[in-house]
């Protein structure tokens, strides 16, 4: 519980701020492609710090670090609600990125030292439930703390939290004795792979941020910040893989369950984040549904993956946590698929249904994903390890937004211009509707003339609507084909039996 209110006060906070960006954008005198640095700066300093975690962990001790983390947190989440312009709030935020990045991993790293194996899938998973509980209620906390007092509100609600996770962490966390440095006197920095990783992560999250409003390839800005991007990245594995005591230690992919369970992470994010945007939009744009409505076809979604957390914990006492994923990709993967066959006419409940569905599934992959990953994992490489496997699933999932706002964008074209050919006067169903929307149109008094063009308008917006449903059923299809395709990499990962049997027999 200790290492979980920092955590939830983490992601409570990124969802928060989304809700709240047109507030902010008027009451600072900023446009709102302007004000969406305020979400772009917090998430480039964030997946700078979580490769570096696990460094930081022994360069000053985990619990020092966690907590000047907290600390960090908390006290820039102060400055960000009295920032007076959005230059500052943009600093903040980089200042509320840095202390926040390192929170998850280091939670992670906490809990697998602090439970034997067997224990370990039930401790994720009500470390899971806070996770899960702070994406539910932040857009609806965030709306509602924006409409009735200010949208600084939302971040001096970190103030409480965040003092009250320092207490906690003070009297219930240790460092085990392999973390504890007696002095830094010695200690090389490597400031090269500080530069190169910082240079590569921060323009590759600026790139898939902004890519779609640029135009991708089309924009000199993109592509110059692609090439700054792939330099660093590059140059961070070569030089790190050539250091005696690297930043990141890219070695450990060389586990192969390290390894697969990383790309599952990412898929995982992907996956995530992408079917979290479409569903919202669909809902919105093109069904009609209010802010509201939408978040209560997404809630029970994230009851039911609430409840189904301490089930998972317990099977992962019982049955190969590779076996669980499987389960957890195909339910997903099929609920997704099922989401593709969604029209303009589908009812709440049908919506609430599979929605539902692939939320259960996500619930037999958060915990198994970890439980697999750190199998092999010596405990003095714990640190570093999470910290690589939680970059993995915020860049999938800046990936899968990135992804899914392109291919809506794309597809609805293409789409459109297919659909297009049969708007013709050659076209028999189409003279017949454009006849009867017109002769409607006459008899609420619209002149023939008038009430032809108004019928050729109404024809053309549903011929829109179709196109952009077209899109999302596109995108759906992907991510659940995405999730199958992702079952067969289960076979290769090395067998890791659960410990619980084993565990009560020698006792």
């Amino acid at each position: 519980m200790t290492v979980m209110l920092a955590t939830f006060m983490e992601v409570l906070d990124t969802s928060v701020a989304n809700v709240a960006l047109p507030h902010i954008a008027g009451d600072l005198s900023a446009g709102v492609d302007e004000s969406t640095w305020v979400l772009t700066s917090y998430l480039v300093s964030n997946a700078i710090v979580l490769p570096l975690t696990g460094w930081l962990s022994s360069l000053f001790g985990r619990k020092r670090f966690y907590m000047a983390c907290v600390g960090i947190f908390t006290i820039s989440s102060f400055l960000c609600g009295m920032a007076p312009s959005l230059g500052l709030l943009v600093i903040f935020r980089i200042l509320q990125g840095a202390g926040g990045g390192a929170l998850q991993p280091v939670s992670q790293a906490i809990l697998v030292e602090s439970f034997p194996k067997e224990k370990q899938g039930m401790a994720m998973a009500v470390y899971g439930m806070g996770v899960v509980v702070a994406p539910i209620i932040g857009p609806t906390l965030g709306g509602w703390i924006t409409d009735n007092y200010s949208w600084r509100w939302i971040f001096f609600i970190n103030i409480p939290i965040g003092v009250l996770s320092v207490l906690l962490t003070t009297f219930l966390i240790f460092d085990p004795t392999y973390l504890v440095r007696k002095s830094l006197r010695g200690l090389r920095i490597d400031y090269i792979g500080l530069g190169l990783l910082t240079l590569g992560l921060g323009f590759l999250q600026v790139v898939l941020d902004k890519g779609e409003r640029e135009d991708w390839f089309g924009s000199n800005f993109i592509i110059g910040c692609s090439v700054v991007a792939a330099v660093g990245l590059v140059g961070t594995l070569i030089w790190e893989l050539t250091r005696e005591d690297p930043v990141v230690d890219f070695r450990m992919l060389k586990d192969r369950n390290f390894a697969l369970a990383t790309f599952t992470m990412f898929m995982l994010g992907f996956v995530l984040y992408g079917s979290t945007v479409l569903l919202p939009l669909l809902l919105q744009t093109l069904l009609g549904y209010t802010a509201m409505l939408s978040g209560l076809v997404l809630s029970p979604g994230g009851i039911f993956t609430l409840l189904a957390l301490p089930l998972v914990g317990r099977l992962t006492q019982k049955v190969e946590a590779r076996w669980l994923v499987a389960v957890g990709l195909a339910i997903t993967g099929f609920s997704l698929m099922h989401m593709s066959g969604f029209s303009l006419d589908v009812d709440f409940w049908t919506a609430v249904r599979a929605w539902t569905y692939s939320r259960i599934g996500m619930a037999f992959l958060f915990i198994p994903i970890n439980v697999m990953a750190f199998y092999f994992i010596p405990k003095e490489k714990m640190n570093n390890a999470t910290g690589i496997i939680n970059l993995a699933r915020n860049i999938g999932g800046s990936v899968g937004i990135a992804n899914v706002t392109t291919l809506l964008s794309r597809r609805a074209q293409i789409h459109q211009e297919v659909l297009v050919a049969h708007l013709t006067p050659f076209d028999a169903p189409y003279r017949a509707s454009i006849q009867g929307a017109g002769q409607m149109l006459m008899t609420q008094g619209s002149s023939s003339a008038l009430a032809h063009a108004q019928a050729q308008g109404i024809m053309y917006g549903n011929l829109v609507r179709q196109a952009n449903m077209l899109a999302y059923v596109d995108a759906f299809w992907l991510l659940g084909v995405t999730f199958l395709a992702m079952i067969p990499f289960m076979f290769f990962m090395k067998s890791a039996k659960p410990h619980g049997s084993a565990s009560l027999a020698a006792h």
